[in-house]
């Protein structure tokens, strides 16, 4: 080959078997809000009472305001009459401010009469005098019948919260407290039962906490040990004859060389990896059921809406916060995120999630994300996590996840489809290669380059050779490995199914056909 062809004789990089587990943070900081100062207490001072001078009358009853005496009166019609002028005076001049006393002999007007019905004064006592005795009696009657009337409108309203919060429509069950005449406190019993603690009793017990055990040299003694490297969460689905299965991601277990897992009630059992799946990012272990209590239930992902509750269970930051709960709504579904299997800097597969924003931290991968039945509809395995970037966390959703652990259970791996070709993306290759070594038209800037055909596969069986740009496959566009790949791994293809495969081979574009065989390799 001549030299200008050297730089694309690079070979594909070999897989690893997973993302780097989640390390467990060698600290943590909490930082508990202070009160910003003490409060403020006012104790406004009691304005001193002021006497309230008396204007006192300058008229006697009996006699005119000039000092004479009523003409053609007797002493009893004077009197009335005089009261009689004050009351009219009185009602004829305005309000005004009380002002001070006058120095006529100090003289005080009299109490004014209470009226006892229409504009006649006169009582049965006769002489004119108001019947002062009997409206006060009639007063003191009404005013008792009044308070009366208060106590037991008053005595009505207490029942009747009483009533409301014994017989409340959300069915919370409480026990008032109160303050006996020695001095004791009784205690508040609450029991406040709603969706989200019904949906977590039915789950809750069923997530557990995976902690993975890799190998380390002893400082003291120089010998081996294994020390906890990572921890995550995981999902007990299934138990049967004496067994348990957990679902957990392929990153949580990366790299073990021993597994453990640990249970809500604090108890440990020793776990077997039984398989994993990179690109789904799934794991199977297998434990002793004898410290199980629930097992979780798989609902439908394809019938999740946007906006419906979501509950996230796990153990964040390690075990000390073991069967953590966050509760959020779902934002989106069938999301695709672009994510780097082999931790290499090149996103080389699409996730398909769920998106929510249920607070999902280190330590939370390979938990449930909860319905508000208590149905598990994905399992949490990565957020976005930027300086500027809140609640954007992803699940692998339930319907993905059911059938790949499935044939992880059985098999110990996934069977997948495989052309047994290594790619390189067209765009990573020089503009000048592209034209000069490809020979790829004006426009065709896309495209898997056949990098290595593996002798036997079912690529070379086709024909294809090294160079071959693909940029079809299935009647559908294929832009990059990652899209080859989505292609090729979709749910409806078969080992065995024959698939159309179009390409440029020295700037002809041509076509054949492809019988699928199974993956025995990392190549597609």
């Amino acid at each position: 080959m001549d030299e200008k062809n050297k730089d694309l004789e690079t070979q594909a990089k070999e897989p690893a078997s997973g993302a780097s587990p989640e390390k467990l943070p060698e600290s943590q900081s909490y930082t508990r809000s202070e009160p910003n100062g003490d409060a403020a207490v006012h104790n406004p001072e009691t304005a001193s009472a002021k006497d309230i001078p008396v204007e006192a009358v300058h008229s006697a009853e009996g006699v005119t305001p000039e000092g004479e005496p009523f003409a053609t009166a007797t002493k009893e019609e004077a009197e009335a009459s005089s009261t009689h002028a004050f009351f009219d005076e009185a009602a004829s001049e305005p309000a005004r401010p009380a002002a001070q006393a006058s120095s006529n002999n100090g003289t005080v007007p009299p109490v004014p009469p209470t009226r006892a019905g229409g504009g006649n004064l006169s009582g049965n006592n006769g002489g004119g005098e108001p019947p002062r005795k009997d409206g006060k009696k009639k007063t003191v009657w009404g005013a008792f019948l009044a308070g009366i009337l208060g106590v037991l409108i008053g005595a009505l309203i207490v029942l009747g919260f009483s009533w409301g919060a014994l017989h409340d429509d959300n069915n919370n069950d409480a026990t008032s407290t109160t303050t006996s005449n020695t001095g004791t406190t009784k205690k508040v019993t609450v029991e406040n039962t709603t969706g989200t603690t019904q949906a977590l009793e039915k789950v809750q017990d069923a997530v557990v906490s995976v902690l993975n055990y890799q190998a380390g040299t002893s400082i003291a003694t120089g010998g081996t040990t294994e020390d906890e490297a990572s921890s995550g969460s995981g999902v007990v689905y299934k138990k049967s004859n004496g067994k348990a299965y957990v679902v957990t991601n392929n990153h949580v277990v990366e790299g073990a060389n021993k597994l453990e897992v640990t249970f809500s009630s604090g108890k440990k059992a020793e776990a077997k990896l039984v398989g994993t799946d990179k690109w789904n990012d799934l794991a199977v272990l297998e434990i002793s059921d004898k410290y199980v209590t629930k097992v979780a239930e798989f609902g439908n992902s394809d019938a999740v809406k946007v906006g419906e509750i979501a509950i996230a269970i796990g153990s964040p930051l390690g075990t000390e916060f073991a069967g953590s709960v966050t509760q959020g709504i779902v934002s989106g579904v069938n999301r695709t995120v672009p994510v780097d299997t082999n931790g290499d800097g090149t996103e080389d597969w699409e996730a398909e999630v769920i998106q929510t924003d249920a607070a999902i931290n280190p330590g939370n991968s390979g938990g449930a994300l909860v319905n508000i039945e208590g149905q598990v509809i994905g399992i949490n395995s990565m957020k976005i996590s930027t300086e500027n970037v809140e609640g954007i966390g992803f699940a692998i959703p339930s319907n993905t996840v059911v059938p790949i652990i499935d044939q992880l259970e059985k098999n110990g791996e996934v069977e997948r489809p495989s052309l047994g070709v290594t790619l390189r993306d067209v765009d990573t290759i020089p503009e000048v290669q592209q034209q000069q070594v490809l020979k790829l038209p004006s426009g065709v800037d896309y495209g898997a380059m056949v990098q290595q055909v593996v002798a036997g596969s079912a690529a070379d069986k086709a024909g294809l050779k090294e160079y071959d740009v693909i940029v079809e496959m299935n009647g559908k566009k294929v832009t990059n490995s990652m899209t080859l790949r989505q292609i090729l791994y979709a749910n409806d293809v078969k080992i065995g199914d024959k698939m159309e495969v179009k390409y440029y081979r020295n700037g002809k574009k041509e076509s054949t056909t492809v019988t699928l065989t199974a993956a025995s390799s990392t190549n597609q």
